[in-house]
């Protein structure tokens, strides 16, 4: 990690460029670069990441400096030179998309992630931003809210030594039953939600430029 510029690692977990995940990926790194981040932009489908696991990335507990696959240790340096690290991703079955969770189980891994006495990633900041289908006053909601602070939050960041970990959700992001100014103003408030997540991660505020009042195009899935 860098002491003079700090580096943010924001993780785009869908397979389409048009969704509104990738959208609110876009933005929220163009919020951390003008707050003085040097934003790395991951984009797991297009980089081609194979969220499939296979033998040679299986976790070695008993080595405390295990070599896996050159992707795997390609990805985790990445993820080394971050301070921030802001995963993007719709909630499917109340759960991650596979190719977010493929990442996780590959990259974050046992000596490189976790697992051992020096902390690789203590220090860290981490903010999950998770796009659901459901509307916040569903029922069911609270399925969504009890995976990002129990599996995510605590599961995943905390076990890695990144307790200051946040999360938030973006609710009813298929805009059920919206249509023209309604949907685009939908869009702007779940912007809006995200874009003061991504603040709470910068330092200072002053010279500041909103990225978040554009246009919304046309969405074809969350």
């Amino acid at each position: 990690m860098s002491d003079s510029e700090p580096t943010a690692l924001v993780v785009i977990g869908h397979h389409r460029s048009d969704s509104l995940t990738a959208a609110v990926a876009e933005r929220a790194a163009k919020r951390l670069s003008a707050g003085g981040y040097r934003v790395d932009v991951l984009d797991l489908q297009a980089e081609g990441f194979d969220p499939r696991g296979n033998t040679a990335d299986e976790p070695d507990y008993r080595n405390p400096d295990p070599r896996y696959s050159d992707e795997v240790h390609r990805h985790i340096a990445r993820v080394h030179a971050a301070d921030v690290i802001v995963p993007v991703f719709p909630v499917w079955w109340y759960g991650l998309p596979a190719l977010l969770k493929g990442w996780i189980d590959r990259v974050w891994n046992s000596g490189i992630a976790y697992g051992r006495e020096s902390k690789r990633m203590a220090g860290k900041r981490m903010l999950w931003i998770a796009l659901a289908g459901l509307p916040e006053d569903h029922p069911n909601s609270r399925f969504t809210r009890e995976f990002l602070d129990g599996p995510l939050r605590v599961g995943i960041s905390a076990y890695c030594d990144v307790p200051d970990a946040a999360a938030v959700a973006l609710y009813d992001a298929e805009a059920h039953g919206l249509s023209g100014a309604d949907r685009d103003r939908h869009y702007r408030e779940l912007f809006a939600q995200a874009e003061a997540a991504v603040e709470a991660l910068i330092p200072t505020r002053a010279h500041l430029f909103s990225c978040f009042s554009e246009g919304v195009d046309v969405i074809r899935s969350f």
